[in-house]
């Protein structure tokens, strides 16, 4: 079975790929398996200069990968070419600090030393989505393959090219021939590898649709899993704000990647003495944004990654407007080729509407009035997500103790929600399961084993 993919900015056809036939990927993986019995015996630090290396090609070719990636999904390059260098940031990282945090921990029992050893698991499946076709997918690989594992990637059909385009940065750095591989397949194939001995765990980024049926299938074969699912991040803004840089940092965290991000802002519950003047900013900050061909560094918002998603902010916002909610700004379709869709502002929000109930992915701002902290905490967790959030106030104290009653894997005080290699990454009730990044996501897949050595007579 063939498939295209297409330029969300254009409409126009990309490239062309099949879907490799099951024995194909299943001759894959036992080349992958194959290649971590070798992997697997080195120690972290002879594994440490391949992840260093990979940083240098991922650098080297930035402008390349970026490119790829903007043509199949349209994010635009200037945010394409940040998604490179934060991956050689975060392969810079984990070299520095893996051999620290997996080297072997010592305990004391029965008036002796035992040992907790960090070893890895086997082969870890990554079912990756599009919206940021390289940092997602090296945010699970370059852990995985530190910690001595191999890495199978199934990416998102849209961003094939890329997919591809990560293996062969892996391979030009110098791991050894399959450590990583990429495969193109359909749903039925994933359950099968899901199933298989070699594969020992899984990691999937995506819906909570696609987490639960690989959840069902992983947990029906007792695989260990990592799923992060999304969310509908609170932006909570007190009474107190700079309300200028307030507004600012409002569209960047709701308009990174064209609102396509499961950490951006997605629900701005604002204090009802600010609510008019902020929602005014926001509407007059989004409306002086830059949309365009996703290829000119000085565009800021590009198209949606396709037809289907532009569609849904459509429904999104009659919903929106049927319930009550006014539109302040923007609500419409671009007329222009390409997946084009207004920068939009909505006020007078209800919790009952699809913006608030849903994960909305492109760029719809929805405004909810509250009445104190309290209305606030019990808004921002009126929702079955938990990935992040933020809180702003003059007030950092005030702020920290908001942050604390918010349900979710990360929460900033006057900061956008953002994702750091030093920092573990993950959300709790329907935004997954599990830890990325920092020394949390580096020993996720691996067995934690404990050496226990008695004396002998």
């Amino acid at each position: 079975m063939t498939f295209e993919t297409v330029n969300p900015a254009t409409g126009e056809p990309i490239e062309t790929y099949e879907h490799m036939s099951r024995d194909e990927v299943v001759s894959i993986l036992e080349k992958t398996h194959q290649a971590f019995q070798q992997w697997r015996r080195l120690n972290v630090a002879e594994r440490v200069p391949y992840v260093q290396r990979l940083a240098d090609v991922l650098r080297e070719h930035g402008h390349e990968y970026a490119e790829q990636m903007t043509r199949e999904m349209g994010k635009p390059v200037r945010e394409s070419l940040a998604e490179i260098d934060k991956c050689a940031w975060m392969a810079e990282v984990y070299a520095d600090n893996a051999p620290a945090w997996l080297a072997d921990e010592s305990v004391e029992a029965d008036g002796l030393e035992h040992r907790i050893a960090y070893e890895p698991l086997g082969v870890i499946l990554a079912v990756m989505p599009w919206n940021f076709p390289f940092w997602q997918a090296l945010r699970c690989a370059i852990p995985a393959l530190l910690a001595g594992n191999a890495v199978l990637l199934k990416h998102a059909s849209i961003c094939t090219g890329s997919a591809f385009a990560i293996e062969t940065a892996i391979h030009e750095a110098g791991f050894p021939g399959n450590i990583f591989r990429t495969i193109i397949a359909g749903h039925d194939t994933i359950e099968m590898l899901v199933a298989s001995g070699h594969v020992r765990g899984v990691s999937l980024t995506g819906s909570v649709e696609a987490g639960r049926a690989v959840a069902a299938t992983a947990g029906q074969h007792l695989k260990k899993m990592v799923l992060e699912l999304g969310g509908s991040d609170p932006f909570i803004v007190l009474d107190d704000v700079d309300m200028d840089i307030v507004g600012a940092e409002a569209v960047r965290g709701r308009m990174i990647n064209t609102g396509q991000s499961c950490i951006a802002a997605k629900r701005f519950i604002v204090h009802e003495s600010v609510a008019g003047m902020f929602t005014e900013t926001l509407a007059e900050k989004m409306g002086q944004l830059r949309v365009g061909d996703p290829l000119d560094m000085a565009t800021e918002v590009g198209p949606l990654a396709s037809e289907t998603a532009v569609e849904q902010m459509e429904a999104l916002v009659k919903d929106a407007l049927d319930g009550g909610a006014r539109l302040v700004s923007g609500g419409h379709r671009i007329e222009r080729p390409g997946a084009f869709f207004q920068p939009t502002v909505l006020a007078d929000v209800t919790p009952d509407m699809r913006v608030a109930r849903e994960e909305v992915f492109g760029p719809v701002a929805p405004v909810f009035t509250v009445a104190d902290d309290a209305e606030a905490v019990a808004l921002a967790n009126d929702t079955r997500f938990g990935l992040g959030g933020s809180v702003w106030t003059r007030d950092t104290a005030r702020g920290m103790d908001i942050a604390r009653q918010v349900e979710a894997g990360c929460v900033f005080v006057n900061h956008i929600t953002k994702s750091d290699p030093r920092l573990p990454f993950g959300g709790i009730k329907q935004s997954g399961i599990g830890r990325e990044l920092a020394r949390h996501g580096l020993r996720e897949f691996v067995n934690v084993k404990t050496l226990n050595c008695y004396r002998h007579g």
